[in-house]
């Protein structure tokens, strides 16, 4: 490989490795954990925000993915972070997941809410602001971050 052509190389790698993200110290026991596919993604959601549903839909439709879910409520959403704790309440919090992210439960009024579900909002809450995470949804994957649900960069590192 000529000088030029290695240089290029370089500055392509650095390209790519802008906005790397290390999962190294998140606690994915505070995780929803969703699907067993080899492809591991770390997401930080809020429950109403549209685009954070739009990337809900997108991945019901992937076997090839585990997420790891954290919720990060936006003050914008007054019942995110309420429809989070209920979320992180529940014995099955995959179906809640699906049922509050699908907008099943958005005329209800009230949520069945539990200490340990709010305990769990709380920790996940410090886990994104750890990481730094400022907007939903945000995703972790292959040591990339990806604020926003722009569905060809998240094909493009997850391969289709």
């Amino acid at each position: 490989m000529n000088c030029f052509k290695y240089v290029l190389f370089v500055i392509a790698a650095l390209v790519l490795y802008v906005g790397t993200a290390s999962a190294s110290g998140i606690d994915f026991d505070k995780a929803i954990v969703i699907g067993s596919g080899p492809k591991k993604v770390v997401e930080f959601t809020d429950p109403d925000c549209p685009f954070c549903r739009k990337a809900a839909k997108f991945f019901a439709g992937r076997a090839d993915v585990t997420q790891y879910i954290f919720f990060w409520p936006l003050p914008r959403h007054p019942k995110a972070k309420e429809k989070a704790q209920f979320i992180l309440s529940q014995h099955d919090k995959a179906k809640a997941y699906h049922d509050v992210m699908s907008g099943k439960l958005d005329s209800q009024q009230t949520f069945a809410i539990t200490p340990a579900g709010i305990k769990l909002q709380e920790e996940q809450y410090e886990i994104a602001k750890k990481n730094k995470v400022s907007a939903t949804p945000t995703f972790m994957l292959f040591g990339r971050i990806i604020e926003g649900f722009d569905q060809k960069k998240i094909e493009e590192a997850l391969g289709r």
